[in-house]
């Protein structure tokens, strides 16, 4: 597409008046939550937002001013008072009418299989002692003119389902949490989800971890299913491969270009392009568009994830990876979708050739240093393996370690490529991305638990 004369003009006139990039972020959007918790409708909302984002960006300086709804005027207005801030002299030509029409949103979904779903569960075990379910549903329109003569955009929905159980045994209560999420409206998901099956499934993870014994501590080796989804290479590896964090110095992969970063059966990949994952797009919030980006190749690295202001400041190239939760905030460096390339290994063969160890089947939540890859995250759902074989489940299992290590000390690499959606935060920004891996061997890991 060209882009609109009322907005070029301004956009080459701030260029002339000295300005080393703008952009103008126009957005609409709508979303619906609900919460669910023991047989009744604790919440529900409904929102529609529309704005606009301006960012003048001069030397080291960003002046960025947002403002309600996506007429031309306040466009012009905003660029005004960020050029201004920005210490530039600069006089807008007037431009009127909207940017984004304002288009069609979804309607609320229809929520009455929370009640099937509760009574299922209860139904299910006499354990059970609380239910608590979650659906949000989003849809965004967007589009950003930026004065390197692009104009894009994209419309994004998204739905996520999740349900947590909480059981009880001789006072030891358990909890187990399943949630699904697709780029999709509701409608579609619903068509592609089970409500019923996600319940269940939560249901039958508490119980599991409810009669499994402590997970005995020390060091072992890990097989890390490709059901567990990526979080460990997420959180342990990928927000270090982010260019403003490397550019800060937090990162342990600081001047690591062409150098080893990981067991040479290892390929890492980010990619926003993938259709009907978490964080694909037909463009950035920036406008560049999506692509695939091979961050680690057969160990070596090869990359960082870049938006505008960190690629022109490390000569790096743009990835399509410039994003912002909303109009409201700036864009940085951030995931879309980060996996691990599959392997050609058996996860069967690599169970198999398990002298001790643990089986992580779910991981869930943790804590990363960026600057050392330290890390440590809850499993919650693990299993004891003895002799190649699947003992029992345990409970209270903690993965500790070093990401940088981890990633080295890979021995096998599954062909089973899964993908877990998340919401992802950094910087008060929340995204919607997806983690992916094949099942994974790792030498040794050291496991914290309580259990002998």
């Amino acid at each position: 597409m060209n882009i609109d004369a009322r907005l070029e003009k301004n956009l080459q006139d701030l260029r002339a008046s000295g300005a080393d990039f703008t952009d103008i972020y126009f957005e609409t959007s709508s979303s619906h939550s609900f919460s669910y918790e023991d047989g009744a409708l604790e919440e529900v909302s409904s929102s529609g937002v529309e704005g606009t984002g301006v960012r003048v960006i001069r030397g080291e300086s960003t002046s960025h001013v947002h403002t309600p709804g996506v007429n031309l005027e306040a466009a012009v207005s905003s660029l005004e008072r960020a050029a201004l801030s920005n210490g530039l002299a600069f006089k807008g030509t007037a431009a009127e009418g909207r940017a984004l029409e304002r288009g069609r949103f979804p309607e609320p979904p229809d929520v009455s299989f929370f009640r099937e779903a509760d009574a299922l569960v209860r139904k299910s075990s006499s354990r059970v002692k609380q239910v608590s379910m979650s659906l949000q549903t989003a849809c965004k329109n967007f589009a950003v003119y930026n004065s390197d003569g692009i104009f894009s955009g994209d419309r994004r929905e998204y739905t996520l389902f999740g349900v947590e159980v909480v059981v009880e045994k001789d006072g030891v209560f358990q909890t187990g949490y399943e949630s699904e999420a697709l780029s999709a409206d509701s409608g579609e998901f619903f068509q592609k989800i089970s409500p019923i099956k996600v319940a269940e499934a939560a249901l039958k993870r508490a119980l599991l971890m409810l009669d499994a014994p402590l997970c005995p501590a020390g060091a072992m080796s890990v097989l890390l299913s490709g059901e567990a989804g990526g979080t460990m290479v997420h959180e342990a590896c990928g927000h270090g491969l982010e260019a403003d964090i490397v550019q800060k110095d937090f990162s342990v992969y600081r001047n690591k270009i062409g150098k080893a970063a990981a067991s040479p059966l290892v390929t890492l990949v980010d990619d926003g392009s993938l259709p009907g994952l978490l964080g694909s797009g037909v463009c950035d919030d920036e406008g560049t568009p999506c692509r695939r980006n091979i961050l680690i190749e057969r160990g070596v690295l090869k990359g960082y994830l870049t938006d505008w202001i960190s690629a022109r400041k490390g000569s790096l190239a743009l990835t399509g990876n410039g994003r912002r939760s909303s109009y409201r905030s700036t864009p940085q460096p951030r995931m879309t979708n980060t996996y691990i390339e599959p392997g050609d290994s058996s996860p069967e063969e690599m169970l198999r050739g398990m002298k001790k160890g643990l089986f992580v089947k779910k991981m869930g939540g943790g804590e990363v240093d960026p600057t050392s890859g330290d890390f440590v995250f809850q499993v919650t759902e693990g299993y004891l393996v003895k002799d190649g074989r699947i003992a029992h489940p345990v409970r209270g299992a903690l993965l500790t370690g070093n990401g940088p290590d981890a990633l080295f000390d890979i021995k096998a690499v599954g062909a089973d490529l899964h993908f877990l959606p998340g919401i992802c935060g950094k910087s008060g920004q929340s995204v919607p991305v997806s983690d992916g891996q094949p099942t994974l061997l790792i030498g040794s890991m050291v496991i914290g638990g309580a259990g002998a």
